[in-house]
């Protein structure tokens, strides 16, 4: 009978891998759009919900959280933003460069 638990189990944890890879392989992709370098990026605007990518981080806990400010360059160009997050029910800003942040929702989106 245990056996059968851990097989189910295995099983559940195979199908929740697959599902996350190919979240990340087939969607996550599709909201960051591949800029090159000379070109302008898209510009965070204050109130953008936003993913803070992490690598190092497992996928479930790249936190989720609200631009309250663009930190411009020297060039006049958004690379950074300060990101409104909750951790552990404290609201923490994190600075954080624009190519680690995805745009989830604009705050001019309908």
């Amino acid at each position: 009978m245990q056996n059968l638990h851990k097989a189910q189990w295995k099983y559940v944890q195979s199908m929740a891998d697959r599902f996350w890879g190919r979240w990340k392989r087939e969607y996550l992709q599709t909201l960051q759009k591949r800029v090159e370098s000379h070109e302008k990026q898209p510009k965070l605007k204050s109130g953008d919900v936003v993913l803070l990518r992490d690598k190092e981080q497992h996928r479930n806990f790249w936190p989720m959280g609200v631009v309250v400010n663009s930190v411009k360059s020297n060039d006049g160009l958004v690379r950074k933003a300060e990101v409104r997050v909750v951790n552990e029910g404290k609201h923490v800003i994190y600075t954080r460069p624009i190519t680690q942040l995805v745009n989830l929702i604009s705050e001019n989106s309908p």
